[in-house]
């Protein structure tokens, strides 16, 4: 059996894999790409793998934020940040502190409706 604070770790990710789900599926359609054009842009031969990620039940492997980077029209840095302070809170933290990002850097100047800011979750 789990202990309570095991089940509010794992809420906690899923927590943030929904949130990262989100957020990559609003970059997706402000680049009016489909599930299918995305995977082929970051080389993905099953696009059912986009819609697992965006509905928070996968993650994006970290050799991969550079294409998806590129495919979603983002910087690769705020890319990068984007996804630590989604999968990795406590490096996210060490490096940056505890404060959000602002989603709309990583926005490609082309979004028509960018997110607003990201902040800690919970807030």
């Amino acid at each position: 059996m789990r202990s309570s604070r095991a089940l509010g770790v794992e809420d906690a990710t899923q927590q943030r894999r929904r949130a990262a789900g989100l957020w990559l599926r609003r970059l997706r359609e402000a680049r009016q790409l489909s599930q299918r054009q995305l995977a082929e842009h970051v080389g993905i031969e099953y696009y059912t793998f986009i819609s697992q990620i965006e509905a928070g039940r996968g993650r994006i492997p970290p050799e991969r934020y550079a294409a998806w980077a590129e495919a979603l029209g983002a910087d690769r840095r705020e890319f990068v940040r984007a996804m630590l302070y989604f999968y990795e809170p406590a490096t996210f933290e060490a490096l940056f502190g505890p404060e959000g990002f602002d989603a709309e850097a990583v926005m490609s100047s082309q979004a028509e409706h960018p997110p607003s800011v990201v902040g800690p979750l919970g807030a």
